[in-house]
């Protein structure tokens, strides 16, 4: 299916029905209580749901679904760039949120007042929303922090969830915000905050600290729910091709992570380290994942499919915390964002045409590089690092901030996002390696920085 551009998309056509009480907070691993007697109404969407894979539908609903009344007050919407220019620009200290959407064109910002969506290449501000200026009638909060923002590629349809000191809405909240009406045309309530939330074309997938939601997106029908050792950054990642569905969490125990192959009914378990999972990343096709462990050190590399580990990759030999991983289109390299500051880039030898037949490499040691077996007989000798696999280029930023990283549409580029409000695109070299070539830097914070 072609990504469909906001401006040629027609405005959701919700269904109204009376907004439903909110739910108690409660601990996610309390019992569950009954489901809420409202049924979950239809979210008609300019995007054409994709029938149903196998799941199963579940009974037992821990959530509640409304739709927005149509009689509900708008927000003004921003009229145009300039006033968008004109409004204050929030300090970094504001932010509150960085993501991408699915195929890296865009991201979005999460502020203390609002949200914004950027293009990448060429970089500009697509639109701001400002909504602690224009209050919202329908949940009656008066802040603006939006904490969590998930785009659906380009098209009109977002994900938000309150967030920070003052947050717009109850952070317990996935809100479905229609950018043509400028305003919320349904929702989803938890018992719990949600930490995180994807999108499909025919799914919605919310994370909380203990489970995972997967609703069908047409009718916000539950389909799915999973649960998950304690996930409080709300790691999830989900295919984007049409057709098979391929979701991956974190498993039930330490250094675990689950594989849900929709289409072909299948859980897959993989203990990909020894230590708790910190970060991983799906390729779009649903058919490799990578992983990073709290150590920080080793990246692996999964078949999606049979869980066999294809590859092992070294950031570097101190601890680090990996803010992000991402796969390029191609699947010929990954890239790594962490702590320290450094964006690697690494060349994945993986036969992509048969994944799927890949030979497994053997049980890693915790944490430790493969040795080759004629140097076996010094592994405690040598440094554990002498035989890693190391990135073929870099790019250096500020060690402490948090930048998350992806590949661009120009071939050999990448673009990093920081939540100090830079925003860079860099070239690099996939024959020579080394520093990457810097070819852009804005602050994205600033409308005066915008070419």
């Amino acid at each position: 299916m072609a990504t469909p551009a906001a401006a040629a998309l027609a405005p959701p056509n919700p269904n109204p029905v009376p907004d439903d009480p909110p739910l108690q907070h409660q601990q996610e691993d309390e019992e569950e209580a009954p489901e809420p007697e409202t049924v979950p109404t239809s979210l008609t969407t300019s995007i054409d749901p994709t029938p149903s894979g196998g799941e199963e539908s579940e009974s037992d609903d821990s959530s509640s679904v409304s739709s927005a009344p149509s009689s509900a007050p708008a927000p003004a919407p921003v009229a145009a760039a300039a006033a968008a220019a004109a409004a204050p620009s929030p300090a970094a200290k504001d932010l509150l949120h960085i993501s991408f959407n699915q195929d890296y064109g865009c991201f979005a910002a999460g502020t203390k007042s609002g949200f914004r969506i950027y293009n990448c290449d060429p970089f500009r501000e697509i639109f701001r929303r400002d909504l602690a200026a224009v209050g919202d009638g329908a949940t009656g909060a008066g802040g603006g922090g939006i904490g969590v923002v998930e785009m659906l590629f380009r098209c009109n349809i977002l994900a938000l969830v309150g967030g920070g000191d003052n947050p717009h809405y109850p952070p317990n909240k996935v809100m479905i915000w229609d950018d043509h009406q400028s305003r919320c045309i349904g929702e989803l309530s938890f018992r719990s905050p949600v930490r995180g939330v994807r999108l499909r074309r025919d799914r919605i997938i919310v994370v909380l600290e203990y489970k995972i939601f997967v609703y069908n997106f047409a009718d916000l029908k539950l389909v799915h729910q999973i649960e998950t050792a304690p996930n409080p950054k709300g790691l999830c990642a989900v295919s984007q091709q049409p057709g098979s569905i391929v979701l991956v969490c974190p498993g039930a125990q330490k250094g675990q992570i689950r594989v849900e192959h929709y289409g072909a009914r299948k859980t897959k378990f993989i203990n990909a380290h020894t230590s708790r999972v910190a970060c991983f990343a799906l390729s779009q096709d649903g058919r490799l994942i990578a992983t990073a462990s709290t150590k920080g050190t080793l990246v692996r590399i999964y078949n999606a499919a049979e869980g066999n580990l294809l590859q092992e990759v070294r950031r570097g030999a101190d601890r680090a915390e990996i803010y992000s991983l991402a796969f390029s289109n191609n699947l010929q390299y990954l890239a790594v964002s962490s702590d320290k500051g450094t964006i690697h880039v690494f060349n994945l030898k993986i036969n992509v045409g048969s994944t799927a037949n890949d030979k497994p490499m053997p049980a890693p040691d915790p944490e430790v590089p493969h040795i080759s077996p004629p140097l076996s007989f010094i592994k405690g000798v040598l440094p554990k690092y002498f035989h890693s696999e190391w990135s073929v280029a870099q790019f250096r930023l500020h060690e402490g901030e948090q930048y998350i990283v992806a590949f661009g549409h120009e071939k050999n580029t990448v673009a990093v996002v920081g939540m100090d409000g830079s925003f860079y695109r860099c070239q690099f070299d996939p024959v020579n390696g080394g520093e990457m070539l810097q070819l852009e830097c804005y602050n994205f914070l600033k409308p005066t920085d915008q070419p």
